[in-house]
């Protein structure tokens, strides 16, 4: 697949007194998911932590992780991007 960058980075903020963190690709997407999520447990995580497996292993475009993970961080109330388009 080549590239795993997204084509458009997504900000988010995960706690309240965080830096605004722009996440530029799919492993970035997956660091964060893995690590710092404020919610462990709810399905669009878990979601987008597949797609994102999926575009590592090189089965999706980086599109399809970059959906998952703004619909993830829409749920966890952390999307600061204003135009969420895929």
């Amino acid at each position: 697949m080549g590239m795993r960058r997204f084509h458009k980075p997504v900000r988010i903020q995960i706690g309240r007194i965080d830096r605004d963190r722009i996440v530029c690709g799919t492993e970035d997407a997956a660091k964060i998911l893995l690590r710092a999520w404020p919610s462990t447990h709810n399905e669009k995580r878990q979601a987008a932590m597949r797609a994102c497996l999926e575009v590592l292993k090189g089965q999706k475009p980086p599109s399809v992780a970059r959906r998952a993970f703004i619909e993830a961080a829409q749920e966890a109330r952390v999307l600061l991007d204003e135009d969420t388009r895929a």
